[in-house]
């Protein structure tokens, strides 16, 4: 069972449209992924004969057809499915971060849900707050930096998918030229940039990733103009790092006359870009919103953070479009693999910057690196603006 609330319908929330939906990394001490599989909650005999557990989504932008919301939306979905008739589900969507956020927050657990999903960056604060106030709610806040007593976070390792996006793009772009739409310069967008450009110069070494920041998570308006500055650039593939499907309607647009092509992020955009599309970033919330429900079920729920990637499933290079030549399929699937299986680390040395600087000899970049990277590498035009 579930119920959605929208504008107007939950007391005390003023929701505005193009919330924040950036996710930071957990912090480098504890990041790391947690992933497997609990027993299933009809394992411990108080949990069936228990009330449904009453689960809150609280989104920072309108559900849609695709996007960060979306994707969020389809892990309940999955949750649900999952852990039917244990779990009961509200979800409200188009929340602002900041202080209406921490009004909805307070709502839900007032009302008596156990736990309160808070899935986008700017809820952070809000969250551990009401956390403090509600010791028997539990949290999980998509991609925070800090957790508490009954507040967890959690976070996809989309570099790792963004290395083979990057590589595809190298693989079929005539001009040796792609472009990013980026939000705001926060490490998690740097490192997607970063490392698809890694990715398409292993494919051409002469490769370059223009970089346009819209300075906002979801405003279809700006991501539409900056993609299409790109097109009017020369670059021949986009890809993003925003919420909107716009950058996918500005590739299929232009597709015809310029034989732009899209790798799109967080959902599948095929319907927007049915010839322009290769691929899509995509991430993946279902499963581990079922082990967070389950884990309170079975009263093993703990705030050990979550950082998990293409090993788990979390994220995903998906959607490959169906006239892929084989043997690209093939490199990408050997690509993948080499990077579950850890021989294959995309932040490896050597690693050089846009500036000529050495950033790393040898070895690799651990996830501490990772997580405070504020620099682009090699191959990428354009600069890291401060925050």
């Amino acid at each position: 069972m579930s119920k959605n609330l929208t504008r107007g319908r939950l007391p005390a929330m003023f929701a505005v449209l193009a919330a924040s939906l950036f996710l930071m990394l957990p912090s480098p001490e504890s990041a790391r992924a947690q992933t497997k599989p609990l027993a299933p909650a009809t394992a411990a005999p108080t949990a069936a004969a228990a009330a449904p557990l009453k689960v809150a989504f609280v989104l920072p932008s309108p559900i849609g057809q695709a996007g960060w919301s979306y994707q969020h939306n389809q892990g309940r979905l999955a949750m649900e499915a999952a852990l039917a008739g244990q779990v009961k589900t509200t979800v409200v969507e188009n929340v602002a971060e900041g202080a209406d956020s921490e009004r909805v927050f307070r709502d839900l657990a007032a009302q008596g849900h156990r736990l309160i999903i808070a899935a986008s960056l700017g809820y952070l604060e809000p969250a551990l707050r009401v956390a403090a106030e509600f010791p028997n709610v539990r949290f999980e806040h998509a991609g925070g930096h800090k957790t508490a007593a009954n507040l967890n976070t959690y976070n996809a390792r989309n570099y790792e998918a963004r290395y083979l996006a990057g590589l595809l793009a190298g693989k079929t772009s005539a001009s040796g030229n792609a472009g990013y739409v980026a939000a705001h310069p926060v490490p998690e967008v740097v490192q997607g940039i970063n490392a698809f450009a890694l990715g398409m110069r292993a494919a051409n070494p002469k490769a370059q990733v223009r970089v346009l920041w819209t300075n906002a998570w979801f405003d279809p308006a700006r991501e539409r103009e900056a993609a299409q500055s790109l097109v009017n650039q020369g670059v021949d593939v986009l890809t993003n790092h925003s919420g909107s499907t716009a950058v996918a309607q500005v590739a299929q647009e232009n597709f015809k006359a310029k034989g732009v092509k899209l790798i799109a992020y967080q959902s599948d955009m095929s319907a927007f870009a049915p010839d322009a599309q290769l691929a899509a970033v995509t991430q993946h919330w279902g499963s581990h919103y079922t082990n967070v429900a389950q884990s309170l079920l079975l009263k093993q729920w703990s705030n050990t953070p979550v950082w998990a990637g293409l090993k788990e499933d979390m994220v995903q290079l998906s959607a490959l479009q169906q006239r892929l030549p084989p043997e690209l399929r093939v490199l990408l699937d050997t690509r993948r693999k080499a990077i579950v299986g850890g021989s294959l680390k995309p932040f490896a040395a050597p690693l050089i910057d846009n500036e000529g600087k050495s950033r790393l000899a040898s070895g690799a970049l651990d996830d501490a690196a990772v997580a405070r990277m504020n620099w682009f590498v090699q191959g990428v035009v354009g600069s890291v603006p401060r925050p």
